[in-house]
């Protein structure tokens, strides 16, 4: 979870530095964010997931 948190807040350094960072180093950036937040939420529904799925109500 503080993963995920540390990556939200480099997205909001990010966003905010993208008036002084040329697009190409903005676009690069934010893409490995983006990629990052993805691997994260593919770890973290592979581990919770199988889970609630055997799961009914």
């Amino acid at each position: 979870m503080i993963l995920l948190v540390v990556a939200v807040l480099l997205l909001a350094v990010l966003i905010g530095s993208a008036a002084y960072l040329p697009l190409p180093v903005t676009l690069v950036a934010g893409a490995a964010i983006a990629v990052w937040l993805a691997v994260f939420a593919v770890r973290e529904r592979r581990r919770h997931g199988s889970g609630n799925r055997t799961r009914r109500a």
